[in-house]
């Protein structure tokens, strides 16, 4: 690729939402290295933040206001780049905007300049399965021989820092959640390939309960798409298109995929159905790319999964115990249950947290039927579990919860964590409730 760091090089930058998973970071590395003035702004302070400032420290351009945002930071900069974890209704980010400043997201930002170097860019969001979608995906290009790159959505990835290495020709799988995708709608950019994998409730909390405002959101990976380009509609999905009058707004060849697009004798070690559904838009963007099908096929056989999505951790007297810390909706957990069920009712299932306004009833009916026991976690949205399960512990810590687990499972028992439930209150993030758990089942 050309100057990359042309848009970036001597301009004043601010950067607000440093955050904790290395994202932002590697955008603010990457801007300094380009020889952008960078100020980075956050809400937390610099105690909180510290692993990440410590990346920072031999970088030069660079100045910190943390614990907190001074309206001046947006209004006398160059650009704003906004994390995505920022609500766009921020009274700094209209400030920027009232004073002509341009506010951008790193993900849209990356996109639009990979675009014009000729690279092909990829989008898969969904409510469920677009991470392993991506995954899937990267891994049957990188099998196919095709210069590849995986961003976005990406934990510790900084897809900005990306532009570095991309080239004329090349493919860019991205990940993207409704938040990345506000940028894509800011910029009216969509990717050449995008792949909607389901939608479904979710979020409800930050959207208000409004679920055309959620999928106006994720709309905008295919939105500005040309006739010329691909969309790749996930079967669960097509309803949702229907019915938030988003059909006659589709100006790509659209392609909808399900299992159906995975031959049936083709073998994949990740288990569950939803994993062949995932497979299948897998295989219809892989299809779209020029990829033969005999590559997709031995790509997809040796796909190992991707941590934290019904992820095996180890077996332990004859207990199967496995990680579906990303399972955050109901539905996720319903389709983690019925991977593992065996018609024998041998599944204790550890699940609670943070409420997001969902509804549980079909989960609860889920449970009913696959699992043996249920131990709960402690957290706003466990309230509503309480009444369903009479006499489950309550654990005050992801340890508590794990040892009592193990404690009353029997061999040939299987120990799943499938939260349900958001990782707010008890953990920093997603990623830390992850770590712990992994860390705590390895350490029995």
């Amino acid at each position: 690729m050309s100057d990359v760091c042309a848009p970036f090089r001597g301009k004043k930058i601010t950067v607000i939402g440093l955050g904790l998973l290395g994202r932002g970071v590697g955008d603010v590395e990457f801007l300094s290295t380009c020889g952008a003035e960078v100020l980075v702004t956050d809400k937390k302070t610099a105690e909180e933040l510290s692993d990440s400032m410590a990346r920072l420290k031999t970088y030069p351009n660079i100045t910190f206001h943390l614990g907190g945002h001074d309206e001046k930071d947006f209004t006398n900069c160059d650009i704003v780049i906004k994390a995505a974890g920022v609500p766009l209704d921020s009274p700094y980010i209209a400030a920027a905007k009232t004073a002509g400043v341009p506010v951008h997201m790193s993900t849209a930002l990356f996109a639009k300049h990979a675009i014009e170097a000729g690279a092909v860019v990829i989008g898969i969001t969904g409510t469920r399965g677009k991470t392993t979608v991506a995954h899937m995906l990267h891994h049957i290009l990188l099998r196919a021989g095709k210069r590849t790159h995986l961003g976005g959505n990406i934990r510790g990835a900084s897809t900005l820092a990306m532009l570095q290495d991309v080239q004329q020709g090349d493919m860019c799988v991205l990940e993207l959640d409704s938040w990345q995708l506000q940028g894509f709608g800011e910029l009216q950019i969509s990717p050449h390939v995008a792949v909607l994998t389901t939608f479904m409730p979710d979020h409800l909390n930050y959207y208000g309960g409004d679920m055309s405002a959620y999928f106006a959101d994720k709309a905008h990976v295919f939105l500005y798409q040309e006739p010329d380009d691909i969309f790749v509609l996930g079967e669960q999905a097509t309803g949702a298109i229907e019915q938030y009058g988003y059909k006659k707004k589709i100006r790509a060849r659209t392609v909808v995929a399900g299992a159906k697009n995975l031959p049936k004798q083709w073998k994949l070690k990740v288990p569950g159905e939803h994993n062949r559904y995932n497979a299948g838009l897998a295989v219809a963007a892989a299809d779209a790319l020029g990829i033969d099908t005999e590559t997709m096929c031995e790509a997809l056989a040796s796909f190992e999964g991707v941590e934290g999505r019904l992820q095996f951790v180890r077996e332990l007297n004859g207990v199967k115990i496995y990680n579906d810390n990303n399972a955050t909706t109901p539905e996720a957990t319903i389709a983690a249950l019925k991977a593992l069920e065996e018609g024998k009712k041998n599944i204790i299932l550890i699940l609670g947290g943070a409420d997001k306004g969902l509804d549980m009833s079909r989960l609860v009916s889920e449970i009913k039927k696959s699992c043996k026991k249920v131990v709960l976690l402690s957290g706003t949205g466990t309230e509503a579990l309480r009444k369903e399960f009479q006499g489950a512990p309550v654990q005050e810590s992801l340890e508590e919860a794990i040892l009592g687990a193990v404690k009353i499972a029997s061999e040939g028992d299987v120990l799943l964590f499938s939260p349900a439930f958001a990782s707010f209150g008890m953990f920093k993030n997603e990623y830390d409730r992850n770590d712990q758990y992994i860390e705590i089942v390895k350490r029995l």
